[in-house]
């Protein structure tokens, strides 16, 4: 008897562990400077879920002027900041679309989301360096 107590004590903290976080993100056009300004429009959302390491995201988007090139997740200093891109997400090629990924993130990457520094950014054509970005926060 004992030894299923141990057992079930043992499952279900190992289950705990491994509950899910979910993070919610607000894709918003940012522009970068007033040149780009008229180009950059646009809006979306994502959901990220992290069990253990790995993190998955699904989202949307639509109303860019011009197609998506490039998503990534980048890692700013502090929340809000920008930083350098760390991680790779899969993007429609269009003005309306999905943005997904299952990525396997580093200890250092875990701490970066759960502080608030990791955001999504998704590139267009008339707006490289950024078109919609958004703050994975729980």
């Amino acid at each position: 008897m004992r030894t299923l107590l141990v057992l079930t004590i043992v499952c279900v903290l190992s289950l705990a562990a491994q509950a899910p976080e979910t993070y919610k993100v607000r894709l918003s056009p940012v522009p970068v400077d007033a040149k780009t300004r008229a180009e950059i429009v646009g809006i979306g959302s994502a959901t990220a879920t992290l069990v253990g390491a790995k993190l998955s995201i699904t989202g949307s988007f639509e109303g860019l002027r011009s197609p998506a090139m490039d998503a990534k997740v980048h890692q700013g200093p502090v929340t809000g900041v920008r930083g350098p891109a760390i991680l790779d997400l899969t993007v429609a090629r269009a003005a309306n679309g999905v943005v997904s990924a299952s990525l396997d993130l580093t200890p250092q990457q875990i701490e970066n989301l759960k502080k608030g520094r990791l955001y999504i950014q998704i590139d267009s054509e008339k707006a490289p360096d950024g078109n919609l970005w958004g703050w994975l926060l729980r």
